[in-house]
């Protein structure tokens, strides 16, 4: 199958020059009917990562995005920090041997997989999304990694999600779990039932992570641009107030952000959103 960036036979584009800058899309050789005129989610973080697997329409939204918060590329950075901190910590400390990246997004620097193996080798990853040329992205970096594994699913249907998960043998559901929501549930209008679930379906001694845009008062209205940006993008988003984002943890323990962040970025980053780790008891 087609996948953008990578050494793939029946390419999905006919051209691009080398800066990226135009690409066009074939539709009769491109199953997914690829919208590069849209600006997408993970594009546009791919793009706040430095990645090069975003078109023009994606890196417009993104300078968007930093014209209303200039803090924003040091807010991806974080995030993407925050992440990889948070899995060596449950795979080197906690033991967790098993992580599930729902909603994972392009493939790109640090992943889950290469984070957690690098502390315990024997750690298996299987990462979620609903788009499927993200999966096809996935699935190709993954070819020669038994490890880990891409599969296609929506948050918004927790269980389909879950038994996918446990489909491809990497997940235990009897074993504790790593849950990894990053910079996911702001894009879903009101996910509490469906985390709940993913809460009741993890063992115990699992961990919840996840990252989210917040909300304050002092910054509204540059929210509000964000939200306009978004509204272009196939998903809008949802930011909330940091006692709004715990209430996902539910009875879970909220661990120390400190663990997993230091003190000064994680106020750098309260500006844009807030991270944390809880463990079911």
């Amino acid at each position: 199958m087609p996948c953008v960036g990578y050494d793939l036979p029946e390419p999905v584009y006919d051209y691009h020059d080398q800066r990226r800058d135009e690409v066009v899309a074939v539709s009769d050789r491109n199953p997914f009917g690829l919208d590069v005129n849209t600006p997408n989610v993970a594009r546009i973080y791919d793009y706040m990562l430095g990645g090069k697997d975003n078109f023009a329409a994606d890196r417009k939204a993104a300078e968007q995005i930093v014209r209303a918060f200039p803090e924003a590329r040091e807010g991806v950075r974080l995030n993407r920090e925050f992440l990889g901190n948070a899995v060596r910590h449950l795979a080197g400390e906690a033991g967790i041997r098993q992580f599930l990246d729902i909603g994972a997004g392009l493939p790109t620097r640090d992943s889950v997989h290469q984070a957690a193996v690098s502390v315990l080798p024997e750690a298996r990853t299987v990462y979620v999304d609903n788009d499927p040329i993200v999966c096809v992205h996935g699935r190709a970096l993954l070819s020669g990694v038994p490890s880990a594994a891409m599969v296609e699913g929506d948050l918004r249907s927790p269980g389909e999600v879950w038994a996918g998960a446990v489909k491809t043998g990497l997940i235990d559901p009897a074993e504790p779990v790593a849950v990894l929501l990053v910079a996911v549930l702001h894009f879903l209008d009101d996910p509490y039932a469906e985390v709940a679930m993913l809460r009741e379906l993890m063992a115990p001694g699992s961990h919840l992570v996840l990252t989210h845009l917040s909300s304050t008062e002092e910054r509204g209205g540059d929210t509000d641009k964000i939200r306009k940006v978004y509204a272009q993008t196939a998903s809008g988003v949802v930011p909330r107030g940091i006692g709004k984002i715990k209430e996902f943890f539910g009875d879970f323990e909220i661990l120390d952000s400190g663990r997993f962040i230091s003190p000064g970025a994680l106020r750098r980053f309260e500006i844009l959103g807030w991270a944390g780790v809880g463990r079911k008891g």
